[in-house]
């Protein structure tokens, strides 16, 4: 156990002050070059995520809950239905997360 608190590098074991990382709580948040971060808000693809878990929340659990005769009416069976129009919802809601994410990566706006 040694009581040095500078990190080494292995190979030249060299010392890596300026590498450490030092939390200090009362201090601003500031970006990579020193200035404070841009609010952005919540963006276009947030608000489109908003909108598919809205839909596979409330809409279509609702429908199936106030209107249950409505896939009958379009002629599919009872229970293909039940399997159905939950798929359909859960497909929409990973397909939204997926691009969200690839975009955010991406560094899409």
């Amino acid at each position: 156990m040694s009581s040095d608190t500078t990190a080494r590098d292995g190979a030249t074991g060299a010392t890596a002050e300026s590498d450490t990382y030092v939390h200090r709580p009362d201090g601003p948040a500031v970006g990579g070059d020193g200035s404070e971060p841009e609010a952005t808000g919540f963006g276009s693809r947030g608000w489109v995520l908003v909108g598919v878990v809205a839909l596979c929340f409330l809409v279509v659990p609702g429908a199936v809950y106030l209107v249950p005769s409505l896939p009958a009416m379009a002629g599919l069976p009872y229970l293909a239905a039940m399997l159905a129009l939950p798929m359909l919802p859960a497909l929409a809601l990973g397909l939204v997360a997926v691009w969200s994410m690839t975009a955010a990566t991406r560094g899409d706006g």
